[in-house]
């Protein structure tokens, strides 16, 4: 009898032992040495998934990880999509992901400011998106970090690009401040265009809005450089400074030749341009220049502005500049 409990402990205890390795196996630390992306394509088994996952070196196991899923697992189904698994993941915790449907999320970024050339150019290389894209009209995107998934469409991202602004210049003039000066949408996007390009601090943002607002109201040539460059470069850097013959160049965008707004906009402003432009600061301000700081000194007279050059040409001779 002595002997038949001793077995019978014995085999209590290998069961014990066999199970603790099992969720070791299990719950334990994952094989992968390092981080991955897994595809599980649309109606793939978990059996042909496990069969995968042990190729790439995930799991340690196919025929283990299918009977712990069915010991230890959900019911649920695995989900279509590309997922990143970081090293080491437990194969409990794969099955997780797998059924959770937490796929891998890509994005394609805009900065604000960025011309629709380089949006196309952005788009285009980006990895795991299909198709091809031409540029969209400029001032139709708006500016963020789009997510997608591999074999999205470069088109459907566009069109949600393209949708975003929409909404939000709607919403945004909407909540325009009265007397402002433009009176419609598309003006108000030409207008946050160019706030967009001539200032990267956005504490200034609304007094730009308001210089060139002021300008406009009093029939005054804007005189913004970004929209000499524009008709050259469609929006990329020029790379050298600009002629003199490009600044009294005749065409639909050049402000130093024209009074009003530009044909378009010169790019695509994001939400705080727009913003500035329907509630620029109180200023009564007309010029701006440079200060040095990368910033600008705002004069409500020409006589004051004049100073702010003189101060500015003076900064650039001390830093060895033409």
């Amino acid at each position: 009898m002595r002997k038949l409990g001793c077995l019978g402990l014995l085999i209590v205890l290998a069961a014990f032992i066999g199970l603790f390795v099992l969720v070791q196996d299990w719950g334990g630390r994952g094989p992968a040495p390092r981080n991955m992306t897994f595809e599980v394509a649309e109606g793939a088994s978990l059996s042909g998934t496990a069969d995968r996952l042990e190729k790439t070196g995930a799991i340690p196991s196919a025929a283990r990880f299918k009977l712990l899923a069915k010991i230890f697992g959900s019911n649920e189904p695995i989900k279509a999509g590309e997922y990143r698994i970081p090293a080491h993941l437990s194969p409990a915790d794969i099955l997780k992901m797998l059924q959770g449907g937490k796929t891998l999320q890509r994005f394609v970024t805009i900065p604000e400011g960025l011309p629709a050339v380089m949006v196309k150019d952005r788009l285009m290389a980006a990895d795991g998106l299909v198709g091809t894209v031409e540029a969209p009209i400029e001032g139709t995107v708006l500016p963020d970090s789009y997510s997608f998934q591999r074999g999205d469409t470069r088109k459907s991202v566009l069109d949600r690009m393209q949708r975003a602004m929409l909404k939000y210049l709607a919403r945004a003039w909407e909540n325009r401040k009265p007397g402002i000066a433009v009176s419609t949408p598309r003006e108000a996007l030409i207008l946050a265009s160019i706030v967009e390009k001539e200032t990267g601090k956005p504490n200034e943002r609304r007094t730009v809005a308001a210089v060139y607002s002021n300008r406009l109201k009093r029939g005054m040539m804007l005189q913004a450089d970004p929209t000499i460059i524009y008709p050259i470069t469609k929006g990329r850097p020029l790379g050298r400074r600009i002629l003199r013959s490009e600044v009294q160049a005749v065409n639909g965008y050049n402000t130093y030749a024209m009074t009003g707004l530009p044909a378009g906009p010169i790019a695509n402003p994001g939400r705080a341009s727009i913003d500035a432009v329907l509630d620029p600061a109180p200023s009564s301000a007309l010029y701006f220049v440079a200060d040095g700081t990368g910033g600008h000194a705002f004069a409500d007279t020409l006589e004051q502005h004049n100073t702010n050059v003189q101060k500015w040409y003076a900064i650039r001779k001390a830093r060895g500049e033409r």
